[in-house]
Parts: structure tokens; C-alpha cells; sequence
């Protein structure tokens, strides 16, 4: 049973005081063993307009702890030590996001183990008295961005179907569509991520404070979700549709985000003129719970709790640190294989280069076999940091601003690489323009990640192997392996990559663990 007893006074008021310094300390600790962490937040929240508002989450959560230190001066503060277990949980994620290179797992597992620090120091009463204050912490860790992909598509989805509902005729590859007056293509700032993210934080904060029901709360919450889902389709719909009818005199350029963003605007006063309807008076003075009768002091000071704290803290970082250290043995240079029995290699490769920067060593070449062509390119990475790491939102086939590839299809398929079975993401790439003379229309691209011997082509198993790689003691030597294809020969794309997997495989597997120093 959490010992707090809800009884004024001055000791009280001394524990208070002894607890607030404590916690102080541990937060400050924590900011400067996790300063890395941080610094990345500050970053992405001040390049990234989407992430702007994250700046007030800080400021706003203190307001609401602020309105409600009447009721909480009635609690006495008195540590929980239970909630060391869980601390410690959220330090070992933030050693997998670390050894994995995610921003997003490691920030959340710092707030994490701030927030987790307050029940640590103070105790549960005090931190389920401010439980939505702390909580809405989280929207400070900038992430979300995920879903841009689904978004993406759904836009182009709604938008087509509604466009060819409304008699114009339009022809669809990818999120590229055309119709009479010209084309478009649905991209980033037209997925409505921004406007979905700006929505669940206000929208959050919105049903806190006017309502008390948890039901009306929820309810509120999922009505600030859907509605900028859809509120962003019919925005989409509605600039095709004012571009088309202006002969693109009006909603292009500049115009066009300027529309958007007064029509989210909109949307948005609307939405809370109608949540305001069934808003709940708030109680004449907010209650911090608790039971009265619960008087018995706590067994751990809160200088002890608050140094358990510190270090439970600091051990993530420290073993993370010796991890590093351990990695440099036994590495050698990655070497691309030139020679693969029965085929041609040619310097000619592709205009189209894969998107990996950042790599340790690369190599990209096309092998030709009686009609049979392909390219192979490896990028392989080796000491990966959160700047230059294998898996990356940023890492597309083709960015959706390109003017000359466009990416039209993708998928799944499965394969076999070094005598194993691995699924291969799919993808045609189709030249928007002619790069060069005599140069293919469309390509066939097949790819997946190479990651301490293992296999696959997911984004999340990729980051999780590499930190158990790492973990392990087998560093994070990892590669992307990519295979290109013309399209419209005789024996098709699919067939020469697939010719080309086999005669390369056990090759190249032998160069990758040889750099990895597995052999």
C-alpha cells in the first residue's frame, strides 16, 4: 500500500520540499546523462515544422500540475520503490533503441523514465493526482511520422475515387495521377500527418479540461483522430478539383498549402464548437484522491529513492558505452564481389541510385548474361549512428519531389539468397523523363537487409536484429542488399534477378560475414 497520508502541516510541507529538491536533481541528472537523447529532441522539434508545438508541451504539462497544488499540498510525499522495476524496463529500452539507432524508442524511453521517477520519489497518489499532466508529456517526444505511408495512400485513394465520381477522368500509378488539365501526385505535406499530430495533442488537452466523464474523454479523442483523416482527404479533393476547374490558375504553388492549412483551421474551431456542447463544469476544487485515513509514513527517504533512481538511470548508459568499446575487434573491410561465375560485369550502371548515404563501403555494378541483365548494389554500414544508419524513414526508392523516377508498384515476394529463403520488398520504378539516351522506361527493383548473417525486409525486425547483433557482441555490421532490373526484355525483370540472386548469393554472404568478422 502506497504510504501517503493526506494530513497538513508542516511536516508535510518539509517533505514536500525535500522530495521537489530530490526529484529536481534526479531530472537534471537525467538531462545530462541523456543529453544526446535530448538534444535530438530540441532538434527535431525545431527543424521539423510538424513537431514545432512540441516546444509548449513542456510548459503547458507544468501548468496543469501548477492548477492543481492545492489539492496536492493535502498529499505527503513518500516514495514508492516499486517503481524502480519499472524504471529499469525503460532504461533496457532505451539500450535496444540506442544499439538500434531509433530516436523515437530512446526519447520515449527517457521521458519514460522522468515520469517514472515522480511515483519513484513522490509516490503513486501524487503521480495518479497528475497522472494526465505527466502523461501528456509524451506528445513532446516527436513521433508519429510512421504512418505517413498509410496516409499517403489513403489521400490518393479517397482522392481518385472522388475526382472520377465527379466525372473527370483520371489515370492512377502509384501517387501519381493525371487527369485532363495536368497532373499530381500526393505528396508528404499532403498526407495530413501534421494536421492528424496537431489534432490528438489539442484534442487531447481539449477533452481534459472539459470533461470529467473518462467516456466523453475517449470519445473526444477518437472524434480529433478521424476528423483530420478526413477532413484532409476532402482538403486534397477539393485543390485537384479548384486546380482543374481554374484551368490551374488557383490551388497550385504556395496557394495551395495556404488553403490547406486555412481549411484544417476551420475544421479545427468547428470540431471544438461541437465538443464544447457536451462540455462538464469542472468541480469547485479539484480532488487529488487518496484515502484519509492512510497515515503511515514511508520507509524509504526520498534522498535514497532519489539516488536508486540516478543509478538505475545511469546504468543504460554506462553499459551501452562498454558495448561500443567492445565492437572494434576482429572487423575487417567489406569487399563487393566483382566476379560472379557465368556473368559479365559492366561499370555501366542504372541512372537510378539507391538512396543509401551514409554507407561504409558500396559497390554497384550490372552483369550481363547471354539476354539475362541486372545490376547488384550493396551499401554496407558499420558503426551506425541516428545520422547515418542502415534503416531510415528517409530511406525511399524514390522521394515523392523527384522529377525523373517515379515509384509505381511495390509488394512482397519470395526468394532464395545464399541457399536460404528470404521475402524481398518489391518495387517498379518508371523514369519520369528521359535521363539519358537510350535509357529504360521502367525498372524491377527486389531488396532486403543483410543484418548479422540474417535476412529480412522489414523495417522494425531489421533495427531489433541490430540490437541484438550488438548486444551479443557482434557489432552492427549490416547491409542493404538491392537487385535492378530492366523491364520489357525477353525474359523479363523478375527473371534476371532472380538468376542473378542465385549466382551471388553464397558470394556475397561470405564478403558480408568476412567484414563482420564472423568467419
Amino acid at each position: 500500500m502506497d504510504a501517503i497520508a493526506r494530513v497538513p502541516g508542516v511536516a508535510t510541507d518539509l517533505r514536500w520540499r525535500k522530495s521537489l529538491a530530490v526529484f529536481f536533481v534526479v531530472v537534471v541528472g537525467i538531462g545530462i546523462i541523456y543529453r544526446g537523447t535530448l538534444g535530438g529532441m530540441v532538434e527535431i522539434w525545431w527543424r521539423s515544422e510538424t513537431f514545432n508545438h512540441c516546444f509548449l508541451i513542456p510548459p503547458i504539462s507544468l501548468w496543469l500540475i501548477l492548477r492543481m497544488r492545492g489539492a496536492l499540498a493535502r498529499l505527503v510525499p513518500a516514495p514508492s520503490p516499486g517503481f524502480f522495476v519499472l524504471m529499469i524496463v525503460a532504461g533496457a529500452g532505451w539500450l535496444a533503441g540506442e544499439l538500434a539507432s531509433v530516436n523515437a524508442v530512446t526519447q520515449l524511453a527517457m521521458v519514460s523514465l522522468i515520469l517514472l521517477a515522480v511515483p519513484a520519489i513522490f509516490g503513486l497518489q501524487v503521480a495518479r493526482a497528475i497522472s494526465f499532466p505527466l502523461g501528456f508529456l509524451y506528445f513532446a517526444v516527436p513521433v508519429g511520422e510512421f504512418v505517413m505511408p498509410w496516409m499517403m495512400e489513403w489521400t490518393a485513394d479517397f482522392t481518385v475515387f472522388a475526382v472520377a465520381l465527379s466525372g473527370v477522368p483520371v489515370y492512377r500509378e502509384g501517387q501519381n495521377f493525371v487527369i485532363p488539365s495536368g497532373s499530381w501526385s500526393v505528396v508528404e505535406a499532403c498526407s495530413g500527418v501534421r494536421y492528424l499530430i496537431a489534432s490528438i495533442t489539442v484534442g487531447t488537452l481539449f477533452a481534459y479540461l472539459n470533461y470529467r466523464s473518462m467516456t466523453r474523454r475517449w470519445l473526444f479523442v477518437g472524434f480529433a483522430i478521424l476528423v483530420p483523416i478526413v477532413a484532409n482527404w476532402l482538403r486534397a479533393y477539393m485543390i485537384v478539383m479548384l486546380g482543374h476547374l481554374s484551368n490551374n490558375r488557383i490551388a497550385v504553388g504556395v496557394d495551395h498549402l495556404l488553403y490547406g492549412w486555412v481549411f484544417f483551421g476551420v475544421v479545427i474551431v468547428i470540431m471544438f464548437a461541437v465538443g464544447a456542447r457536451w462540455s462538464e463544469p469542472e468541480p469547485m476544487e479539484a480532488s487529488a484522491g487518496g484515502d484519509d485515513s492512510c497515515l503511515v509514513p514511508g520507509r524509504w527517504p526520498a534522498m535514497l529513492a532519489g539516488g536508486v533512481a540516478f543509478l538505475i538511470a545511469l546504468l543504460p548508459v554506462v553499459t551501452f558505452a562498454a558495448l561500443v568499446r567492445a565492437e572494434s575487434a576482429g572487423r575487417t573491410e567489406f569487399v563487393f564481389p566483382v566476379k560472379i561465375d557465368g556473368w559479365t560485369r559492366s561499370e555501366q550502371v542504372p541512372d537510378w541510385q539507391p538512396p543509401f548515404a551514409g554507407t561504409e563501403a558500396s559497390g554497384y555494378s550490372k552483369f550481363t548474361k547471354d539476354a539475362l541483365e541486372a545490376s547488384l548494389y550493396v551499401g554496407y554500414f558499420r558503426k551506425q549512428t541516428f545520422d547515418r544508419k542502415l534503416v531510415s524513414a528517409e530511406k525511399v526508392l524514390t522521394k515523392t519531389d523527384d522529377t525523373t523516377w517515379a515509384q509505381v508498384k511495390s509488394g512482397f515476394k519470395s526468394a532464395e539468397f545464399a541457399g536460404r529463403a528470404v521475402t524481398l520488398r518489391t518495387a517498379e520504378l518508371r523514369v519520369n523523363r528521359e535521363v539519358s539516351a537510350g535509357s529504360d522506361a521502367r525498372f524491377r527493383v527486389q531488396w532486403f537487409y543483410w543484418i548479422d548473417g540474417n535476412l529480412t525486409a522489414n523495417d522494425y525486425w531489421a533495427r531489433a536484429m541490430t540490437a541484438w547483433a550488438r548486444l551479443r557482441g557482434n557489432g552492427d555490421g549490416s547491409a542493404v542488399i538491392i537487385y535492378i532490373a530492366p523491364e520489357g526484355r525477353p525474359q523479363g525483370g523478375d527473371a534476371a534477378i532472380a538468376a542473378l540472386m542465385r549466382a551471388s548469393g553464397t558470394g556475397l554472404d561470405g564478403a558480408l560475414r568476412a567484414a563482420g568478422g564472423r568467419e
